[in-house]
């Protein structure tokens, strides 16, 4: 399968403007296409589809690459059909994933990538290339018909992990319980993908972006540390 896919936690890491950390990875990511889908459904903290493309357009047009939001289309499969290549911003994981389904756009979007379209996700945009979303963060404030996402990997994702900090007065569950509740009901493998952490995915090539390493859990086993590309392949795509 001709996939490449550059999966990142987030967009904006602390102190630096957004995208700003994965500007070079952006450019030899996309390297050799020019227009570009922005698929800004996911509207972080309730903006427009507008607002948020322009962001994201500013950003992509400094690197050399025309990009535009998929709401510009009268038939947003169109923008699919024409795309070289997607990026999905970050913001609420529901209300993206609703969205899509509501529009009929899963499997076009999917059909397109699994053909060798690249896709960049960031955030909610990484965790629909999961299997599902049932390890996102956010609140489930609409209800998609389903939690299954594009399942372009044969894992789940959770974008913005953070280690359990024993320092800490708060008394909520960290990411690592909610992850083992998972595990309670399936069996597949989770992702945690710290600040300015991402994955890429070229066919068979992977490789891990940023300083830290990726947290992987895996029903029944202790989580462990990988960022060696051997010992990943055989924890999250060997099943």
């Amino acid at each position: 399968m001709d996939i490449h896919l550059l999966l990142a936690s987030t967009s904006t890491v602390h102190g630096s403007p957004y995208l700003a950390y994965i500007e070079d990875e952006i450019q030899h990511f996309f390297q050799g296409k020019n227009d570009l889908v922005f698929i800004p459904y996911a509207r972080p903290g309730g903006a427009t589809y507008d607002e948020y493309t322009k962001a994201a357009k500013k950003v992509f047009e400094k690197l050399g690459f025309n990009l535009r939001g998929i709401h510009e289309w009268d038939d947003p499969k169109d923008a699919i059909n024409e795309a070289e290549g997607f990026f999905t911003g970050g913001g609420n994981t529901f209300v993206l994933l609703k969205t899509l389904i509501d529009k009929d756009l899963i499997d076009p979007l999917r059909s397109a990538i699994i053909n060798g379209i690249p896709y960049m996700g960031t955030s909610a945009g990484s965790n629909i290339a999961g299997q599902t979303i049932s390890t996102t963060n956010d609140m489930p404030i609409v209800y998609p018909d389903s939690f299954d996402a594009l399942g372009l990997v044969p894992f789940n994702i959770n974008p913005h992990y953070l280690d359990p900090d024993p320092s800490s007065k708060h008394m909520g569950e960290t990411r690592e319980t909610r992850i083992k509740e998972f595990h309670h009901f399936n069996d597949r493998a989770v992702l945690g993908l710290r600040e300015g952490t991402a994955l890429e995915i070229n066919g068979d090539a992977l490789k891990v972006i940023g300083e830290h390493s990726i947290r992987v859990f895996e029903a029944g086993k202790s989580p462990i540390e990988l960022s060696d590309i051997n010992e990943l392949k055989k924890h999250v795509f060997s099943n």
